[in-house]
């Protein structure tokens, strides 16, 4: 197969468009679609189902596809390697975690990094799902759940523990909550029945039911599907909701409410392929994360 053919196969079925491919590949639409063409008849195959919504991968797509990206993954690693046999770390850097712990930690902290290895090229991937580490989908992952693939290795970066939190404006205007059943008379905001990623602690919203009779459950004045989610309510003034430390310490204006009051706790880890061990560009990200996090500000 030709390789260029290969190649602009590839980022058609990572894009879904040849448009969008063309623009990842600086190359015009037609040419995309002239390169697609030429590997189909090449190999005698429909490659792509076209319709008005994109492209989706035929069965034969499906099957050239699952070994051209496991090549171009296994390139991506090689380059990775060449590149940290030089002296200074250097090169591309992408970077994964949860929307909430990169929107608001990780990145307020990316300037200091990047200042400090202008020559790392650093990406930030902020999603909810966790990206294939092992297929390069991303190099290195803030996690809050811990890995179970053997082919990963996770260092434990810190603990978040939850606390219960107001902004200033919702206090002034309901009060301050003086024993856990006040908060029977209080609006809560809890977290949805889709939440988002999924947490390892057994009760999410133990804040309905702290301080309540055994079979009373309290209702929430809303319910989000994302911790980042609840903590914007939070801090807009709509109610009281449970969240960890590390934000209230970011935002700087929630008010910590009732805090005998503990919460459970989640471990966040640090994560990055067997493959990387030995990489300059990894052992600076992690030296420098947990420089941050010991110097009590995470």
């Amino acid at each position: 197969m030709d390789w260029d053919k290969l190649r602009v196969f590839h980022a058609v079925a990572e894009a879904g468009s040849f448009t969008r491919a063309g623009d990842a590949l600086n190359l015009s639409q037609s040419a995309v679609s002239r390169q697609i063409s030429g590997l189909e008849e090449s190999l005698q195959v429909k490659l792509f189902h076209r319709h008005a919504r994109g492209l989706k991968l035929t069965e034969q797509g499906e099957i050239l596809y699952r070994t051209a990206h496991e090549v171009f993954a296994k390139l991506a690693m090689t380059e990775a390697r060449i590149t940290d046999s030089r002296e200074s770390p250097k090169g591309q850097l992408k970077i994964t975690t949860t929307v909430a712990f990169g929107s608001i930690w990780l990145t307020p902290r990316i300037k200091e990094f990047v200042t400090l290895y202008p020559d790392i090229d650093v990406s930030l991937v902020l999603a909810d799902t966790e990206l294939d580490l092992s297929m390069r989908e991303a190099d290195a992952a803030i996690r809050m759940i811990p890995s179970r693939q053997p082919d990963l290795i996770q260092r434990h970066l810190l603990t978040l523990r939850y606390h219960v939190y107001a902004a200033p404006e919702y206090l002034k205007e309901y009060g301050m909550p003086a024993r856990p059943e006040d908060l029977d008379r209080h609006r809560l905001v809890v977290y949805g029945d889709d939440a988002s990623p999924p947490v390892p602690v057994s009760n999410l919203n133990w804040l309905l039911d702290v301080g309540t009779r055994p079979g009373r459950r309290r209702q929430p004045i809303l319910r989000v599907n994302s911790i980042y989610g609840i903590f914007r309510a939070v801090q807009s003034g709509l109610g009281i909701g449970a969240l960890p430390d590390y934000m209230s310490r970011e935002a700087g204006n929630l008010v910590e409410v009732l805090p005998e009051i503990r919460g459970p706790s989640i471990d966040a880890y640090f994560v990055y392929p067997e493959e990387l061990r030995k990489s300059k560009r990894i052992a600076v990200l992690r030296d420098f994360l947990v420089s941050k996090i010991a110097e009590g500000v995470a």
